[in-house]
C-alpha cells in the first residue's frame, strides 16, 4: 500500500490569490500598514504569508487595481487608501456631477442624523461637541482648507454616532466628494453669508429627536450647494 501523508491538499491557485488578497487587506484595515506607508517587500510577504511569489504578486496587483495600493518605480508599494470605493468615487467626481454628490450626501447624512438621535452615547455627544467647536474655530480662523476638514470631521462624527458600520464605510468612500462639495460651496473664501450653523443639528441629536435631526441634516444639503 502507498504510504499515507498528513499534508493538506493545496488549494487552487485562484483561491490562494483570493485568500492572500484578503490577508493583505485585513492588515491594511487593521492599521499594520497605514495610509502613506510602504508595505513589506515581495520576499518579506512571501515569508510572512507562506505563499509563493506569484500568488503575492497577483494579490498585490489586485489591490493596486482596486486603488488601495500604488507601486512606485524604484521605491516600493505604498498604501494609498483603506477603502476600495474611495478611488472609484474620486475618479467619477467632476464639477458637472456636484449636484449628484450633494444628493448622495443627503441620502447618507439625513438617515445618519436620524439614527444618531436614537443611538447616540455620551461619548458620541462629547465627540460631536468637540467637532462642532473645531468647526467654529476653523471658520473664525478664516482658512478654507482647515474649515473644509473640520466640517467633514463633524459630519463624520454624526455618521459614527449612528452606529451602523456599513453606513460608516459607505460614507467614508465619499470623503473626497464631501470635501469638494464644501469647498465649492465656500467659493474660495469664508464669507459670512455662507456660514451654516450646525449647532441645531447637534442639539437635535442630543435631545434624541430623530425627526428634527433629519430635518436639520437635510436643511443645508440642497443642490447645487451646501456645507
Amino acid at each position: 500500500m502507498p504510504p499515507t501523508t498528513d499534508s493538506a491538499p493545496v488549494p487552487p491557485r485562484g483561491q490562494r490569490v483570493r485568500e492572500t488578497t484578503a490577508q493583505l487587506r485585513e492588515r491594511i484595515l487593521g492599521g499594520e500598514w497605514p495610509v502613506g506607508g510602504r508595505i513589506p517587500t515581495e520576499p518579506q510577504l512571501v515569508a510572512a504569508l507562506g505563499v509563493g511569489r506569484n500568488t503575492v504578486r497577483e494579490a498585490v496587483r489586485a489591490l493596486v487595481h482596486a486603488g488601495v495600493l500604488e507601486c512606485r518605480q524604484g521605491s516600493g508599494t505604498y498604501v494609498v487608501s483603506t477603502d476600495e470605493l474611495a478611488p472609484v468615487v474620486a475618479r467619477r467626481l467632476t464639477d458637472d456631477r456636484m449636484t449628484e454628490v450633494v444628493e448622495v450626501r443627503r441620502a447618507f447624512e439625513v438617515e445618519a442624523a436620524r439614527l444618531a438621535a436614537l443611538r447616540r452615547t455620551p461619548e458620541d455627544l462629547a465627540a460631536l461637541d468637540a467637532a462642532l467647536a473645531d468647526r467654529e474655530a476653523a471658520w473664525r480662523g478664516g482658512r478654507v482648507d482647515e474649515f473644509v476638514e473640520a466640517d467633514a470631521a463633524l459630519h463624520t462624527a454624526v455618521v459614527a454616532a449612528a452606529h451602523n458600520g456599513m453606513l460608516a464605510e459607505l460614507y467614508a468612500s465619499v470623503g473626497t466628494a464631501l470635501r469638494s462639495t464644501v469647498a465649492q460651496a465656500m467659493g474660495g473664501a469664508l464669507e459670512p453669508e455662507r456660514h451654516v450653523d450646525h449647532s441645531r443639528l447637534v442639539d437635535a441629536i442630543r435631545a434624541g429627536d430623530p425627526e428634527r435631526a433629519a430635518i436639520e441634516a437635510g436643511a443645508f444639503l440642497e443642490p447645487p450647494s451646501g456645507a
